[in-house]
């Protein structure tokens, strides 16, 4: 199989399968690939907190011009995947000399599985974008063609919770993503000082109460595959589920906005998570540090590319409130501006690119040490 994601998280990625028991990992670029049966695609699906998509190949080929694509897409027996009455979707990714358009692929595709129904059955299946019973995947990377089923359905980001969001949302991935690169465990008080819409508090409290993400993402695309195995998937939720546990530190986010705070709120009763999360209408730059232990903050700050900000007083005031009043803390926080890091005012200990959407960013680590650091 292979699991889907953005740049920068394929050895996260990697790793997580690592620890739900994948062979054979090989991480490849925005994509991991793997081995595991049936009932460990179930688990991956639901355990997975940095893939967007788990694909599982049905077949490979090498493509030499549009004619045979079709005709070896045609030869393909789709009657194993799909019923003349059901409808499907198909995703296309292509980097070929040959094929140098994705749409063009995946019409081409389209014609090859509809004549195929219409040619046996008289009749064909329909094209469904939003809510496909089956969705397939075409990879074409110079001649070599890939087929595969798209178990997730719609993109495993959706992880169900999220009905309310802010002006500049973080996808729910690229955010466990952040705390996983961060080494967030659970294992410390948690802040999210500019929360927005709550994403990176309630990805955080999953992390920590070991809650599978994507436990209300529905459907899978597996549910509607021939073979799937209902009592199988109800054992591997379980199994899961067994796993959950109380988390006993404080998380805590702030935001300026009234409405943001509101929105998170909302978020976090969606996600169930209201017991583990508080969230208050604050001003990060007039608070102080609300424990004497160790504090880890993890945010995402408005960037200036969708909230009008003055970048560099903006930027200044973090690293100033960071150093004032917030000793023995680690701070993470991901920005695109260059130019904001510059005006922050402390030394980086690390620094991992990452994309926001299309936007080339860099994760950013900070450590405040009460005193000096030696």
């Amino acid at each position: 199989m292979t699991a889907k994601t953005f740049a920068g998280l394929e050895d996260t990625l990697a790793q997580e399968l690592k620890n739900l028991g994948a062979g054979k990992i090989q991480p490849g670029v925005r994509s991991v690939a793997f081995e595991g049966d049936l009932g460990f695609m179930y688990k991956a699906n639901l355990a997975l907190r940095t893939a967007l998509r788990i694909l599982k190949p049905i077949a490979e080929f090498k493509v030499f011009s549009e004619d045979d694509f079709y005709r070896k897409l045609y030869a393909v027996n789709w009657s194993e995947y799909l019923d003349e009455n059901e409808s499907f979707a198909i995703d296309s990714t292509v980097h070929s000399d040959k094929f140098r358009h994705s749409q063009y692929v995946t019409l081409k595709a389209k014609d090859a599985i509809v004549d195929q129904f219409r040619n046996k059955t008289g009749k064909r299946p329909d094209v469904d974008l939003n809510q496909p019973k089956v969705r397939f995947n075409i990879r074409i990377h110079n001649q070599s063609c890939t087929l595969s089923l798209d178990s997730s359905g719609s993109s495993l980001h959706r992880r169900g919770y999220r009905e309310s969001t802010g002006e500049a949302p973080i996808n729910e991935v690229l955010a466990a993503g952040m705390l996983l690169l961060s080494g967030w465990r659970g294992l410390s008080d948690f802040l999210d000082p500019m929360c927005g819409s709550g994403t990176l508090l309630i990805e955080a409290a999953m992390i920590a109460c070991k809650i599978p993400p994507n436990l209300n993402h529905a459907p899978f695309g597996f549910e509607n595959w021939k073979d799937f195995d209902p009592d199988l998937f109800a054992l591997i939720k379980e199994a899961q589920l067994k796993k959950v546990q109380d988390c006993r530190y404080a998380l805590i986010g702030y935001d300026i906005s009234k409405e943001a705070v509101s929105k998170a709120q909302e978020n976090i009763d969606n996600a169930g998570l209201s017991d583990f999360i508080q969230v208050y209408k604050a001003d990060f730059f007039t608070s102080e540090k609300f424990t004497e232990k160790h504090l880890q903050l993890v945010f995402n700050p408005p960037y200036g590319e969708r909230m009008a900000i003055n970048i560099p007083d903006f930027y200044k005031k973090i690293g100033d409130t960071l150093k004032n009043q917030y000793p023995d803390t680690e701070a993470w926080f991901i920005t695109s501006e260059k130019e904001a890091m510059k005006n922050v005012g402390l030394r980086t200990s690390r620094k991992i690119k990452l994309f926001n959407g299309p936007l080339e960013s860099r994760l950013l680590q900070y450590k405040i040490y009460s005193g000096s650091k030696k």
